[in-house]
């Protein structure tokens, strides 16, 4: 059974089984909201009962920011009524947020405001106890800060059962991120451009995320588009910012209201870690299709394996699986990869290829293309047995 709990998470059952209310109720004031006066339940990002997962920065605990595609934040809650309360900055494209209510999943869009905004989830389904997932569908076109939910007057929030024991983290480019997935009608095809305004990502679907479902475990996902291994390489911020300068960052985005800020490595230990980046690297300036010979070539390597090495001395029980797409790419990329964990010499290091890797489709993969990806890396780690997991 779900017990609710209040504000400073002090467990109510005797006020629960009253029909008393076991949140923080607050006036929330027309000029604040811009809604007009209502009463209802408050519930706090700081309040026990919600639970996060991805690298999300909670330093204010008032305002949470979500900065990486896949992030998200749980709640089970009473009442049939829902409303989540944030603050986004846009830097391009359309912007949505995405959810799951209930096992339905739905989207909200977002206004370009830098104004607080209060969105309403329809809450459809008579039921004791619903459960949301909201979560972050696309990568750094946007960042926002989560201020709290509305709930009916007389709503709780309840505990849910724990997170996943399994831990997965995950550091990729586009594909990684779900950018562009949701064009059904481009499998196997380049992307549409009427799709390209944000609207088709969705990190929901991308091969990681639903890897880590499919193995019943956490993730974080470190996923950006555009992102080579070098800076000044590839694509994302003006083809500037590479993950040699994002693994090891809680916030990599330099336009946000705090600036660059450093990840705490010990706040989350994943035994299984994903690197699926490097294709972007053919992109320098603007030429395409450089590949990675003579002195590129050991520069590229030796910088991989730099990050490699760190994250290896950072997780000293983790397994590493290093990987690209299915996105098209020359096949020497994956020979780089071999190379790459022969040299490495660790039996934690290892060396996955989809079937399909480098010859799947020109475009980024869609739904379907994300989920072959993800039952062949399911297979595959389930594999290694289960004491990766101890």
């Amino acid at each position: 059974m779900q017990i609710p709990v209040d504000g400073t998470g002090v467990l109510c059952y005797t006020m629960y089984k009253i029909g008393v209310s076991c949140a923080e109720h607050l006036w929330r004031i027309a000029a604040d909201m811009e809604i007009g006066l209502r009463m209802g339940t408050w519930i706090s990002p700081a309040n026990p009962a919600l639970q996060y997962m991805g690298r999300i920065d909670r330093s204010q605990g008032a305002s949470p920011a979500f900065y990486y595609a896949g992030s998200q934040v749980r709640l089970g809650f009473t009442g049939d009524r829902l409303a989540v309360r944030v603050q986004n900055t846009r830097f391009y494209n359309r912007i949505q947020l995405g959810y799951w209510l209930d096992g339905a999943e739905g989207v909200l869009d977002l206004s370009d405001t830098l104004e607080p905004q209060l969105l309403e989830i329809p809450v459809t389904r008579c039921r004791p106890l619903h459960r949301l997932i909201l979560f972050k569908r696309q990568d750094a076109t946007h960042y926002f800060r989560l201020l709290g939910f509305e709930l009916a007057e007389g709503g709780c929030a309840c505990k849910l059962p724990p997170l996943p024991q399994r831990r997965i983290e995950c550091y990729g480019d586009s594909v990684s991120a779900g950018a562009v997935c949701e064009a059904y009608e481009a499998v196997g095809q380049t992307d549409p451009p009427a799709k390209c305004d944000g609207t088709a990502d969705n990190a929901w679907y991308a091969f990681p995320m639903q890897t880590a479902r499919l193995l019943e475990a956490q993730i974080h996902n470190i996923a950006q588009g555009g992102i080579a291994l070098l800076d000044h390489t590839g694509y994302y911020h003006d083809g500037q910012i590479g993950m040699e300068s994002v693994y090891n960052k809680l916030c990599y985005i330099p336009e946000t209201d705090t600036g660059v800020t450093d990840w705490d490595f010990a706040a989350y230990t994943p035994q299984v870690v994903i690197l699926a980046f490097g294709q972007n690297d053919h992109h320098i300036g603007q030429q395409d299709n450089i590949l990675l010979t003579g002195q590129r070539r050991i520069a590229w390597k030796n910088r991989y394996l730099e990050l490699l090495g760190d994250l290896m001395d950072k997780y000293p029980r983790a397994v590493f699986i290093l990987t690209l797409t299915v996105l098209q790419h020359d096949a020497d990329f994956e020979r780089v990869l071999d190379e790459i964990q022969e040299t490495a010499g660790s039996d934690r290091v290892l060396r996955y290829r989809f079937r399909r890797t480098g010859t799947g489709t020109p475009g980024h993969p869609r739904v379907p293309e994300q989920s072959e990806m993800a039952s062949e890396l399911t297979q595959f780690i389930l594999s290694l047995g289960d004491q990766i997991w101890v």
